[in-house]
This record gives C-alpha cells, sequence and structure tokens, in this order.
C-alpha cells in the first residue's frame, strides 16, 4: 500500500482522495479550509443557504462513473433535478427566449423567439459541434494530453478539418450564424472557460453541445451539496482528512516527490503527491527549484481566466422566474475589452452580463416566500498591481449596486425585495481559495495552443500530479472530476 497525500479538497481533491482509495492507497486529504469543496462553496445566513461557486451541473455520467468506481452508485448517494428550461434569456434588444431542456425542443424555441430559421441555423452549428465532440473527447478530455495526442489528431486530416484548431469561437459562429442574438448565445458559453470568445478556439462549442446533449441539472440543496457527499465517500472509504491544515511545501528526495510540510513545520510523508491547488500556486509557492520555477515561467505566459463577482441575495417575496437566467449585456465586446484589458487596463464592466441563479427549493431558504440568489458578473482579477485592486474601499459595493439597477433595467428588479446580500469579489475568491487573482479557471482558453499550455496531470517532478480546474483537461465540474480519473491512472492500483 502506497501513502498518498492529496494537497486541496475541492471537488478534484475529493474525486482524487475517492479513486485513489478504491485503487487501495492509504491517502490523507489536507484542506487549508475549514469546510471541503473549494470554489464549490456554501455560505449559510440566517437559515439561507447560498452557493459561492458553480450552480449548474452538466455531463451527470461523469459523476455516476465517479461513484459506480468507488462504492455506492450516485443514485442511492446524491439526487439530481433535471432542468425542464435550462435557461432564461433576455437579450439587448429586449428579446425574450426560454432555452428548453430538451434538445428535440430547442430548435422549435429559438424560431418562436427570434424568427423562422433561427432554429435551423443553431441545429446546424450543434451538428458541427457533435462531430468535434466525437473526435476530441476521448483523447483530449479523457486521457492525459500527451504530444501523441497531438500527432494522432494531426494524422487524421479529416478531424482536423472538422476540429480547425486555427479558428475562434466567433470565427466559428459567423459561418453558421446569421443573427446576432445566436451570436451572442454562443459567445456566452467561452465564459465557461473564463475566456474570450474572440480568442478561444473553435472546440469550445462543444460546451453548449454537452449542456444542451446532455443536460442542466441541479442538487436539491444546493450544488455545494456534491462536495459533502464526496467527504461522506472519502471517509467511508478510510482516508484521512484533515481540515483547517496549510501545506506550505511540496517535500522533495531523490528527486521526487516525497511528502509536504505543513504551516506548523510537521512533515507528512508520502509515496505520491496529488496537488489540487491552482497549478500557479504549486510551481510559484508549494515547489522549490529549478523544474518549479521553469513551470512557472511558463504558466505566466499564459492569460489567466476571468474572475467574477458574485451578490448573494436573500429575497423576499421573489418573483416567479426560471432557476437560470442570462440578462445580456448590450455591448459584448466591451465587456470582454474591460475584463481582458484591452484597449486599456483591466477594468469592472460598466454593464455587464447578469447571470442569476434562482432555485425555488425550500431547502435552501428558511421560511416559504423567499429565496436565495446567486447573482454572478464577470469581473477582472484581482492584480492591485496592474489592473483592479477588488479591496478598494467601496468598489465591490458600487458595482454590486450598478448589477442591482443593471437587473430593473432589464426587467427583473429585486431591489425593494433584498433582505441581505453578501458579496464575494476576486479579491475575496482569492482569499478563501488560495487561487491567484481570483481567476476562476487558472488559465483562460485564450488562443489556439491554449488547450496545449494547460499544466498537465503529471508534472515534471515524478511522483507529483496536479488536478483540478488549473490543469488539463480544464475547468469546470465534469472536467474537474475527469482530471481526478485521469489522475488516478497515472498513479496506478498501490
Amino acid at each position: 500500500m502506497s501513502r498518498v497525500v492529496v494537497v486541496g479538497a475541492g471537488v478534484g481533491g475529493l474525486a482524487a482522495t475517492a479513486r485513489l482509495c478504491a485503487l487501495g492507497h492509504e491517502v490523507t486529504l489536507v484542506e487549508q479550509a475549514g469546510e471541503v469543496g473549494g470554489k464549490l462553496g456554501t455560505l449559510r445566513r440566517d437559515g439561507f443557504v447560498f452557493d459561492t461557486g458553480p450552480s449548474l451541473l452538466t455531463l451527470p455520467d461523469v459523476l455516476e462513473e465517479l461513484y459506480a468506481a468507488t462504492g455506492a452508485p450516485l443514485s442511492q448517494a446524491l439526487p439530481l433535478q433535471r432542468l425542464e428550461t435550462a435557461c432564461h434569456y433576455r437579450f439587448a434588444d429586449g428579446t425574450l427566449l426560454d432555452l428548453p431542456g430538451d434538445p428535440a425542443r430547442i430548435p422549435d424555441a429559438l424560431d418562436a423567439a427570434l424568427g423562422t430559421g433561427r432554429g435551423e441555423q443553431w441545429a446546424g452549428l450543434m451538428a458541427r459541434a457533435g462531430r468535434i465532440w466525437d473526435i476530441t473527447r476521448e483523447p483530449f478530455l479523457e486521457s492525459p494530453l500527451t504530444t501523441r495526442q497531438m500527432l494522432r489528431l494531426s494524422y487524421r486530416l479529416g478531424d482536423v478539418a472538422t476540429v480547425a484548431p486555427w479558428r475562434t469561437l466567433r470565427g466559428l459562429a459567423a459561418d453558421h450564424l446569421h443573427d446576432p442574438r445566436l451570436r451572442a448565445l454562443l459567445d456566452r458559453y467561452a465564459t465557461y472557460t473564463g475566456s474570450d470568445p474572440r480568442r478561444a478556439p473553435a472546440a469550445l462549442v462543444t460546451v453548449p453541445y454537452a449542456e444542451q446533449t446532455f443536460g442542466s441539472w441541479y442538487v436539491p440543496g444546493g450544488l455545494g451539496r456534491l462536495a459533502t457527499s464526496l467527504l461522506e465517500r472519502v471517509r467511508a472509504q478510510g482516508a484521512q482528512v484533515l481540515l483547517d491544515t496549510e501545506v506550505v511545501e511540496v517535500l522533495v528526495h531523490d528527486g521526487r516527490a516525497a511528502g509536504v510540510r505543513l504551516a506548523d513545520d510537521s512533515v507528512l510523508e508520502a509515496d505520491v503527491v496529488v496537488a489540487n491547488a491552482d497549478a500557479a500556486s504549486v510551481y510559484g509557492r508549494l515547489l522549490p527549484g529549478r523544474v518549479a520555477r521553469r513551470s512557472a515561467r511558463r504558466i505566466r505566459r499564459t492569460t489567466p481566466s476571468l474572475s467574477g463577482l458574485a451578490l448573494l441575495l436573500a429575497v423576499d417575496d421573489p418573483p416567479e422566474v426560471a432557476h437560470h437566467q442570462v440578462l445580456f449585456a448590450e455591448d459584448y465586446d466591451a465587456e470582454f475589452d474591460a475584463v481582458f484589458g484591452r484597449h486599456g487596463p483591466p477594468r469592472p464592466v460598466e454593464r455587464p452580463t447578469v447571470y442569476v441563479s434562482a432555485p425555488r427549493d425550500p431547502a435552501v431558504v428558511p421560511e416559504a416566500g423567499t429565496g436565495a440568489w446567486f447573482v454572478l458578473v464577470n469581473a477582472p482579477r484581482h492584480d492591485p498591481r496592474h489592473g483592479v485592486d477588488w479591496d478598494e474601499p467601496g468598489l465591490a459595493e458600487d458595482q454590486a449596486d450598478r448589477v442591482l439597477d443593471l437587473m430593473a433595467e432589464r426587467g427583473l428588479d429585486v431591489r425593494s425585495r433584498v433582505r441581505h446580500r453578501t458579496l464575494v469579489s476576486p479579491a475575496d475568491l482569492e482569499r478563501r481559495t488560495l487561487t491567484p487573482g481570483g481567476s476562476i479557471y487558472g488559465t483562460s482558453s485564450n488562443g489556439a495552443r491554449a488547450a496545449f499550455q494547460r499544466p498537465a496531470n503529471r508534472s515534471p517532478l515524478p511522483g507529483l500530479y496536479l488536478v483540478g480546474g488549473s490543469s488539463h483537461p480544464g475547468g469546470g465540474l465534469p472536467l474537474v472530476v475527469l482530471s481526478a480519473r485521469i489522475v488516478a491512472g497515472l498513479v496506478g492500483p498501490a
């Protein structure tokens, strides 16, 4: 039996711990915070329960496979609820669209809301997306990313033409979508990887394809229940879980990872270390030596992902609205310019797109007739030296006021109904999760080579592996869970 230390109890760390326990390893999971979940956070205030990170679950088969491989099936551990309406959209011109959760109904819904022929445009794009999905899922999402994988694709010229790695998401949209509202709909999915659709690769068209094909799901009681469910799973498997315990160094002996040093200067020896921490922190803070410095330099050359400002609203007498809503900006390009610092330094967005999660779930509110709403806008990362200092007094509050005013302008006025609000700024996210700048996804997918520049799961240091949204295959709950499967496969059985 080999000894494994997993650093960080986000979903990636929890899933990796469960898989490694199932493979027979002796696993210690170490988390600097007092609770598990990482960016899949939960905040409780006056009986209201808020998800502070992901509010949408896609690709449930990935979770089902994780649970089946590590014990009781998902159906016995965690209920999932498929949403009949995937999302309610309000476009900049005031057009409203309720996008069905059933993919067969989407073309008719688009025709009814946007005009005849729009459903056909979107269906044509999704057919292309499905072909890209079939080509890329196994080699690029479910396997370690290697030079062999890239060469394998390059030899199949038909596949290369389908994936079109030289195209951007915006460029692909121009081929298929002739309605600017459909292009805005597609642009939004770049933000799922913290990216700019004008620079993100065309292959990200698989994000809406997967969401619409496999459904939009919710966990009754909040998505934070996924983290607590996984915690129960790893404890039942015999893993040791240390909360409120900070790792300050990955130890190296004879050229390989040998354990970790804790903040109290004690040591946990290990044969394998799995880091569910942001890759920039692993190579820039936790791992000493030349190899780490070289890896840190490579990460610094990439574009960090965007961050976000979240408003957690306790709402009295909330209006009857869809679970997920998107209220689009009038100028989406100006939003991405502000977040990524084009035509000036990074800056808060004056009139951002607003995302609202408003679950009708009695388990997350203290009494009937109230709502626990999660409101999110894109925001530049916390960077006091070269961008935005989100700790500047009044900045986050002023931006939150602007968001509530924008919601009212766009037909969703709850300003007089807010009992209390809690803000989570990029600076707060950085402190809570030790993520540099509060970048939600580590590095963005800006640029044709971005996917290949994402840190690999097998680090250059033998015995050290990376799991989670800042490493391959990327951010978002399904990909984080897949990263854990990849790492468990690389480590192998005890």
